[in-house]
């Protein structure tokens, strides 16, 4: 459920940016995050993680730029800018081989299995798909910010399809990565 749950700032902010405005948006994805993070510095054998911490600063960061700067997104610009900051924590996590998924996968899997070479290839295999899917959101994001003839609705279609799309993916890949465990645990047993 963690992983599902880091992505509760960007639901808040949708809900909160469609109904009052991107300042107001961007503050409760803050607050969201903020709170997700207090709950891991607090909560004993957790620890913030990667993805929640990037959360964290990129809303912080655009809702004082939004304050301070007052530069009147528009909420298909506002989208693009936090799908790209997303996209963007995403690219850093993989960069520095701490895929996101990683940290979340380990509150469900047990330490012994945590350097196997199945479980870190599942890991990097799952966060590639989601960076696919940022990328595809952040990618409609601009192509309705910047092309006038594109309906907003295909943003919203692309993204949905995109996010479920990953979470198909996240589930397969995870219940694969289960068997092909089991199988080596027990290579005599039925397949």
């Amino acid at each position: 459920m963690g992983i599902w749950l880091a992505f509760a700032p960007f639901a808040a902010f949708a809900l909160v940016d469609r109904l009052f405005g991107s300042l107001e948006g961007l503050s409760a994805g803050f607050a969201v995050s903020a709170i997700l993070l207090l709950r891991d510095w607090l909560s004993a054998g957790r620890a913030p993680k990667v993805l929640e911490i990037g959360t964290a600063c990129l809303f912080g960061a655009l809702a004082l730029y939004t304050l301070l700067g007052n530069p009147g997104w528009s909420i298909m610009g506002v989208r693009l800018v936090v799908d790209a900051g997303l996209l963007s924590i995403v690219l850093v996590s993989l960069a520095i081989r701490q895929p996101f998924t990683l940290q979340y996968a380990r509150e469900s899997v047990p330490k012994e299995f945590w350097s196997s070479p199945l479980f870190l290839s599942t890991n990097r295999q799952i966060t590639a798909a989601w960076t696919a899917a940022f990328a595809v959101m952040a990618a409609a994001d601009a192509a309705a910010q910047f092309v006038e003839a594109i309906p907003l609705w295909i943003d919203i279609a692309a993204t949905v399809a995109a996010f479920a799309a990953a979470f198909w993916f996240t589930r397969w890949s995870s219940a694969r990565a289960r068997r092909r465990a089991a199988s080596f645990a027990n290579p005599g047993g039925a397949s």
